[in-house]
């Protein structure tokens, strides 16, 4: 049996006038997932995520929260959902305890409040700036800030967008590891323009373009999927000739990548692989790897969204 499904969205659509934003989409996500919600500006990935927490209504499609449906359950959506959207709005002029006790009263915590704004100003490392406004905070800590109002009614599911946008490499590592560790109990669905950060995180990715859904599966089964078979790579033991490498008839082109290393491009991999072989034999040449070249992530993000 199958883990069950956190949040379903089934044949989604959203309209503004004439601009189709999202169109007719559908993915699923099961508990304890960390899944990367990638795509271009503007293909729609903010409209879903505002459709999934409610703070949007859909033209049509059905989407529902382990079993609540988004628009006719919405305050039982809400409970189990805790969002972060790419502006974070704060309330500047609050104190971080004050405005995580503000945020507590709206979820109606009650005698748990004080438990857990501490509790989440300890996961979220907030303890030495608590004291501070919110105002005053650097950006990397009022991202932290709104991870713990996104996490402190703890909720089953989190949607973060652009959860660290703007932030430096420090402070996207401290990010990134704690929304990993969240990510061990719940389900996040997690928008980022950061590939590294995807590859970090995410066990599974969803590509839209132009509000339309282009991939949806793991990130290693989507890069063998695009993998440039008609491209080798060569790494040898020792510095070799360059003009050896014109022995190699099957090869079209070839390129130092440095050191010892060779991007070969040919028409006929398999040939090209059997033809090296030989040479090395030839001229005594020990190889310690010989692949196909392996697509990056932003690789696959770019041929599946190239707009031609």
């Amino acid at each position: 049996m199958g883990l069950e499904s956190s949040i379903k969205v089934a044949a989604l659509t959203k309209i503004y006038d004439t601009q189709k934003a999202v169109d007719n989409i559908s993915f699923e996500l099961k508990k304890g997932e960390i899944v990367g919600f990638l795509g271009p500006n503007g293909a729609g990935k903010s409209t879903t995520m505002k459709i999934i927490t409610g703070y949007l209504p859909a033209t049509s499609g059905h989407v529902s929260v382990f079993g609540f449906d988004v628009q006719a359950q919405p305050m039982e959506v809400r409970k189990r959902v805790g969002y972060l959207p790419e502006s974070n709005p704060l309330y500047y002029e609050m104190y971080v305890r004050e405005y995580l006790e503000f945020t507590a009263g709206i979820h109606k915590l009650g005698k748990d409040s004080k438990k857990r704004i501490e509790d989440m100003i300890a996961q979220t490392g907030l303890g030495k700036e608590a004291h501070k406004k919110i105002g005053a905070l650097s950006k990397g800590y009022k991202q932290r800030v709104g991870l713990a109002q996104a996490m402190l009614h703890n909720p089953e599911v989190l949607i973060l967008d652009e959860p660290t946008s703007g932030l430096d490499p420090n402070q996207i590592v401290e990010i990134r590891d704690l929304i990993k560790n969240i990510g061990a109990e719940k389900t996040v669905l997690l928008s980022t323009h950061i590939m590294q950060e995807v590859q970090a995180m995410c066990s599974r990715v969803i590509i839209i373009n132009n509000g339309q859904i282009v991939a949806d599966d793991s990130i290693e089964h989507l890069k063998q999927a695009t993998t440039k078979e008609d491209t080798l790579i060569i790494q040898l033991e020792k510095d070799i000739d360059n003009a050896l490498l014109n022995e190699l008839k099957n090869a079209d082109r070839y390129e130092n990548l440095g050191g010892h290393k060779w991007l070969l491009s040919t028409q006929d991999p398999e040939s090209l692989r059997r033809e090296v072989m030989q040479w090395a034999v030839k001229h005594d040449i020990n190889i310690n790897s010989l692949q196909a070249q392996t697509n990056t992530l932003e690789d696959v993000f770019r041929t599946l969204t190239n707009n031609k």
